[in-house]
């Protein structure tokens, strides 16, 4: 029923956006990688981001004042870098959301329902504390940890060993990693990919490097997960969901493939 009206643009005052990312080998993320989607990838090696946020009064732009009453949940959403998409190339900097949690049932709820681009996830508990100390634990609804992390905000820009043949600095790294203008996912109920328009004009001068200490949870593990992730940490940003759709024939009935090991 919620198809037939229009998408309202949704509008948060985001802060503190904690970027965690590794190099994965490119045939695990394809696991996980609904068909018609193409990952980037250098030398077999795809950039796997976990965001961690919180949310600055979350919802529809046209309450304007009234937006403030709205409240402000954690969000992260774990992504690949998109290169193309049904065999077309992208024509914008776009992401594959592969999980969503929030700590709200009432937004996780409301994703589900009012949202075919953001389904999202519930966890048992799912903690954040920013600053110049940053902690965040999460814990999915069936008590199993997905991860923990410990970090310090830092002045070291330094670039791990595993992304040196990815880009060519730390700088590099941040401009292309913050680059969101698109986002794509599969939907659990549609047998097609769903695609939205964001809006997160992120202002690089304020990025600050992360020297983060990380606990993996099955699910990261088995994706190749492993060792000290490029981190670093966004003090606010205007974020915005502008549109959303459907795109036809992107595929049928996708189930992600069981990772290495798992049941």
């Amino acid at each position: 029923m919620l198809a037939f009206l229009p998408f309202p643009v949704l509008e948060s005052d985001v802060r503190d956006v904690l970027y965690l990312n590794w190099v994965v080998p490119t045939p695990l993320a394809q696991r996980v990688s609904p068909p018609g989607v193409s990952l980037e990838e250098v030398h077999g090696q795809s950039v796997f981001t976990v965001l961690i946020y919180r949310h600055g009064n979350f919802g529809p732009r046209f309450l304007g004042p009234l937006r403030r009453l709205l409240p402000s949940p954690l969000q992260s959403n774990w992504r690949f870098y998109v290169a193309g998409i049904n065999q077309s190339p992208v024509t914008q900097p776009t992401v594959l959301f592969v999980r969503n949690f929030f700590n709200s049932a009432l937004y996780a709820v409301g994703t589900r329902l009012g949202s075919d681009a953001l389904p999202s996830e519930l966890p048992e508990r799912f903690t954040y504390t920013s600053g110049s100390n940053l902690s965040s634990e999460l814990v999915d609804c069936n008590g199993h940890l997905q991860l923990k992390i410990n970090a310090v905000v830092s002045d070291r820009k330094v670039l791990p060993e595993t992304f040196i043949c990815v880009f060519p600095s730390w700088e590099d790294a941040v401009a292309n990693l913050t680059l969101q203008d698109s986002a794509v996912v599969q939907p659990p109920d549609l047998d097609c990919l769903a695609q939205a328009g964001i809006s997160l004009p992120i202002d690089l001068q304020s990025v600050r490097p992360v020297e983060a200490n990380a606990t993996y949870g099955y699910w990261l593990e088995q994706l190749g997960i492993a060792g000290t992730p490029l981190a670093f940490v966004v003090p606010s940003v205007k974020f915005q969901v502008l549109w959303e759709k459907v795109l036809a024939g992107a595929n049928n009935s996708f189930k992600p493939k069981p990772l290495r090991g798992s049941a």
